[in-house]
């Protein structure tokens, strides 16, 4: 019974963790430009996950670095600066919704290259969610025309490359640790984001108030955020199953949700009715 309520807790942790990240994105980017906070966000999260895993390094084959490499980009180092680019022109509660589509864009991407086969349900589950997205984008942009919705777009393809993430993960680097893939991806990531920050401009404005404050969220961000994060969801996938495990998708929106109202963001009845629309799809396509 204590472990069954253990992962319940570890859940709802990680729900409030990963669903308030985007109001801490928005927070940073005051003070911060997307590549400044994409390439912090990287720094501090690989810095703390190197301080932990930096033992699990030696275990690595020499064939397996160019997967991490290549994982690293497509889960971590293109999704960090698109969805800092894209909460520039769109609400921080819009862009987790949206982060919601990754499990359709996982199924699909899976069938198409990796020769994973689909259910009819699944089928329905992508149409039913790619139709709330549609909705969700369509109806933001004729109510909110002063932001540009076609920046939605890039949200998108930070899930897709989430996805691709996944089933790279899946595909080449299942025989390892969790932890062990982690430490390598960041550790692939720190010298090609310090070359991004350098060449944005940070060290020039550091000084700056309104950047150290911004900086003080994504330390927020990278550490607790992505790192510990991390931690969590690699622990309660070994105690559970990945399926319980992505049931956190379903709780992310909503903290956003609470998050966005807070900070002065409306979300009109028309995008709930997406938003929902979309949950309903990622849960069809998740069902075996």
């Amino acid at each position: 019974m204590e472990q069954k309520h253990a992962k319940w807790i570890q859940l709802v942790i990680l729900s409030l963790i990963w669903g308030s990240s985007f109001i801490l994105m928005k927070k940073g980017l005051l003070g911060l430009n997307p590549l400044q906070l994409g390439s912090l966000r990287i720094i501090f999260a690989g810095l703390f996950l190197l301080a932990i895993g930096y033992k699990n390094l030696p275990k690595i084959p020499q064939g397996k670095w160019k997967f991490l490499a290549l994982t690293a980009f497509c889960g971590t180092f293109m999704p960090v600066y698109l969805f800092a680019l894209a909460q520039t022109e769109i609400d921080s509660s819009v862009s987790a919704v949206l982060n919601a589509t990754t499990p359709l864009a996982t199924l699909i991407l899976g069938a198409a290259a990796f020769g994973l086969s689909f259910t009819r349900a699944q089928i329905i589950g992508v149409v039913i969610g790619l139709g709330g997205t549609l909705l969700l984008i369509l109806n933001g942009a004729m109510n909110h025309p002063e932001q540009n919705y076609y920046y939605a777009l890039l949200v998108v393809v930070a899930s897709i490359g989430y996805a691709l993430n996944v089933n790279f993960i899946k595909k080449y680097l299942s025989d390892m640790h969790p932890l062990t893939i982690c430490t390598g991806n960041f550790l692939t990531l720190l010298l090609p984001a310090t070359i991004v920050l350098s060449l944005s401009g940070f060290f020039q404005v550091a000084n700056q108030e309104v950047v150290q404050t911004s900086v003080m969220y994504i330390v927020i961000l990278g550490i607790i955020g992505t790192g510990m994060a991390n931690l969590i969801f690699f622990k309660l996938i070994q105690t559970t199953s990945p399926v319980f495990a992505t049931s956190v998708t379903y709780l992310i929106p909503v903290v956003a949700f609470f998050w966005g109202m807070l900070d002065g963001e409306l979300f009109t009845p028309t995008q709930f009715v997406g938003a929902f629309i979309i949950l309903i799809g990622v849960y069809l396509a998740g069902k075996k």
